[in-house]
């Protein structure tokens, strides 16, 4: 490790990852106990909580323009969603439906979410998105739409980069979807919960999201499977018109 890193570090112009603390511990042949306590601060330094409160007073656009930045930075993304669609997949109607939470004026927030979603067309990029078909059936916006929407993911299917997989209800699956995740390349994961979200810059962190995400992409239905289930889902909810 050169000195001008381990410099930084030291002055906390860089943030050290847990690979380069043991190392340093390593080097140093510090005690059991101190390698413990020191590893437990360097996973917290790698960990980010984002609060919602803060995003709103710094204005939600400004959150898209975080995302838009991630999304040009990542080759390969996955988006676990056991809830709702995210913002990538999602009609203007969905989007706006989706923010009637948030205060004061989100028009802006709004257009920044849709024009996020020209990074889909990139092929330099793979997405997989891995929805639950409670994901599906939340509706959040009226049944035609809803049929729009789910139309949507479909027309995105096709596209060569875009992989969409859906958990049917029913599936035998061990162990419970806690939370909305996604995992940009092996560098980075955030977690969504109702007030904020977290970042994980820890790598092992990252492979962790990583193996939960594959573990329920195992379940999962793809390409004319998932498709034929959304054709009937439309189906469903234009009947109930």
């Amino acid at each position: 490790m050169s000195q001008s890193k381990i410099s930084k570090i030291e002055t906390g112009k860089t943030t050290a990852s847990l690979i380069d603390v043991e190392r340093i511990l390593r080097a140093v042949e510090a005690p059991p106990e101190l390698v413990s306590e020191v590893m437990a601060l360097a996973r917290m330094a790698n960990t980010e909580w984002q609060d919602k409160r803060s995003s709103w007073r710094r204005g939600l656009e400004k959150r898209q323009a975080e995302l838009a930045a991630l999304e040009s930075e990542s080759t390969e993304m996955r988006y676990f969603l056991p809830s709702m669609l995210t913002g990538l997949l999602a009609t203007p109607e969905y989007v706006r439906a989706s923010l009637t939470h948030a205060p004061g004026d989100t028009s802006k927030t709004v257009a920044r979410k849709l024009e996020r979603q020209s990074v889909l067309y990139d092929t330099s990029k793979r997405f997989t998105f891995l929805l639950t078909e409670q994901a599906i059936r939340w509706a959040i916006v009226p049944p035609s739409a809803m049929a729009v929407q789910i139309d949507r993911l479909t027309s995105l299917s096709r596209l060569p980069n875009i992989r969409i997989g859906i958990v049917p209800d029913g599936t035998n699956i061990p162990r419970g979807p806690l939370n909305t995740f996604t995992v940009y390349d092996d560098r980075l994961a955030t977690a969504e919960t109702f007030t904020g979200r977290i970042v994980f810059q820890d790598g092992r962190d990252v492979a962790q999201y990583r193996e939960v995400f594959d573990m329920y992409a195992g379940f999962a239905i793809y390409g004319d499977e998932a498709r034929e289930y959304l054709a009937a889902r439309v189906q469903s909810l234009l009947r109930d018109l």
